[in-house]
């Protein structure tokens, strides 16, 4: 499959209309229209009422209709024109009023008069609408008819699953969240770059790692996730990222882990910086997501974001003003880019070790040039800077680093030193890459990639 940010978008055209929220119907639509593109995508139900931590499942809510009526018959807002016309979460209501006593069931921005405002109420009782603040203005007095046609009841919530095993045990965890209605940078990007990625990282048959992408609630629902696989988690994942807010026109930008200086922390930000102009890292003190529970006490994954504009700081968020619009093929397109670049650079960041004692001599392998004189030692500096710093404990990341070159061309120098058999991958217990207590499952695979390179 070939994946780019016409196929982005379009996926994203397709599941805008739904309306999605924390648990129903939304979520599972939304989970099945990936599973059509990623078949071993599971869906996961956790029960209405289950405690996970601190918090515990809220029934599940689903929508049917809903439309206020104004004094002279007409409905003046509807559910069908724009899910973000209602609170999200809303109890059933049927009532009449008048607008006094409607006012405080309405939600608007006065500094944003022409957007809808995305407003909810999961975990208190409560029903409204929202809408465009210059539309408020021009209602008048008189008697209202509000319907809220929904229902909030026992039932679950749903998260999806999927997982792709590597040569290795160890995993990288891929996050984002489906539990915004009808927006695109704040909700959709997320979902749909992360299931291009899986499509694409399912085809690739030689896989370093084991990859496991994670689809459902905010902060509910990831708070779920780790109570249910919290082992697992720690037993085998190195590194994590959650992918929001990055289909706009802005420039990259990434949210540090609470470290701060973790091997997934420095990987991203090298890419960044080699792949995209102008990228911004923010601390970890300026997370809003689920950077916060993987990195939490007890927790502490080495787990960061990627974003374009970060959260709050582009003025349509969490409005109807985050449309197909404001998100174009183009801009989704570049991201997918340098996911790709990221993830391919996951892949090859491994720890080598030289197999010779010594500087090996190049030139009986066509690597050194056969005449020398004064420039001749410039295009073989970086080789051999390469092989005197490739000890085994320095990943291929912060080898480049060490010796002054980009990570591509030591991914490059790394290629051609394995071809001449120059160079081997090593797995040190100390490498935050490698988890010990794998060691023993993972031998096999290892030995069969020592092999093979």
């Amino acid at each position: 499959m070939t994946i780019n940010g016409h196929i982005l978008h379009q996926w994203m055209r397709d599941l805008y209309p739904i309306c999605r929220s924390i648990t129903g119907d939304g979520v599972r639509q939304t989970l099945n229209y990936f599973k059509e593109i990623v078949p071993d995508l599971t869906l996961h139900e956790i029960p209405s009422g289950t405690n996970c931590y601190d918090w515990t499942v809220p029934d599940e809510w689903n929508i049917d209709e809903a439309y206020l009526i104004g004094p002279d018959g007409d409905r003046i807002v509807d559910f069908k024109d724009h899910s973000l016309h209602v609170l999200n979460y809303s109890v059933p209501v049927d009532t009449t009023l008048s607008l006094d006593e409607l006012q405080p069931h309405l939600y608007s921005r006065e500094d944003l008069p022409e957007a809808i405002p995305y407003v909810t109420s999961y975990y208190e009782k409560r029903w409204g609408f929202c809408l465009p603040h210059a539309q408020r203005k021009t209602l008048k007095p008189g008697t209202y008819r509000a319907v809220i046609k929904s229902r909030l009841e026992p039932g679950s919530l749903t998260y999806g699953e999927l997982f792709l095993p590597g040569r290795r045990a160890e995993e990288i965890l891929v996050t984002s969240y489906t539990c915004h209605p009808s927006m695109c940078n704040n909700e959709l990007s997320g979902p749909v770059t992360l299931v291009g990625l899986a499509a694409w990282l399912a085809e690739k048959k030689d896989r370093e790692f084991s990859y496991r992408f994670y689809l459902g609630p905010e902060t509910i629902g990831s708070i779920c996730y780790i109570h249910r696989h919290l082992e697992r988690l720690r037993e085998r994942c190195v590194g994590g990222l959650l992918l929001t807010c990055c289909g706009d026109a802005g420039n990259f930008s990434m949210v540090h882990s609470k470290k701060g200086d973790t091997h997934m922390d420095f990987l991203a930000e090298t890419i960044l910086r080699e792949h995209t102009k102008n990228h911004r890292a923010y601390s970890f003190l300026d997370r809003e997501s689920d950077e916060q529970q993987f990195n939490s006490p007890g927790i502490d994954l080495p787990f960061i974001s990627f974003e374009k504009t970060l959260y709050r700081q582009f003025p349509e968020y969490h409005t109807s003003l985050d449309d197909l619009n404001f998100v174009t093929t183009d801009t989704l397109g570049s991201t997918f880019e340098v996911m790709q670049h990221f993830f391919s650079a996951l892949e090859a960041n491994q720890h080598y070790q030289t197999t010779t004692t010594c500087i090996p001599q190049l030139g009986k392998r066509g690597l050194y040039p056969t005449l020398s004189d004064i420039h001749s030692g410039e295009t073989v500096e970086p080789m051999l800077d390469f092989l005197t710093y490739a000890d085994g404990t320095l990943d291929l990341a912060h080898l480049a680093q060490a010796i002054g070159i980009s990570f591509a061309h030591a991914k490059r120098l790394a290629t051609i030193f394995l071809e001449h058999e120059l160079i081997k991958p090593v797995f040190p217990d100390t490498s935050p890459w490698t988890k010990p207590a794998l060691a023993d499952s993972s031998a096999a695979s290892r030995h069969q990639l020592s092999s093979a390179r």
